[in-house]
């Protein structure tokens, strides 16, 4: 089985005191959403992807392929 995921960075910031999310399979913008714990930060990553995914007429870029066993 073959699924396709799209992938998250989550960075902890010093400078701005919370966990940056980064999309890089969408490079328009380094940093796309943030959190006040990683929790947080993850469920807006999660947000921030399924808005940018939203059947808008325009094309997304292609996720990573991960095979499962």
């Amino acid at each position: 089985m073959t699924l396709l995921r799209y992938e998250m960075v989550i960075t902890w910031s010093e400078v701005n005191q919370c966990y940056l999310v980064h999309l890089p399979d969408f490079p328009e913008q380094h940093y796309r959403t943030h959190g006040e714990t990683y929790e947080e930060a993850a469920r807006n990553g999660q947000e921030v992807l399924e808005l940018l995914l939203e059947d808008d007429g325009l094309p997304h870029p292609q996720p990573h392929a991960i095979q499962v066993a």
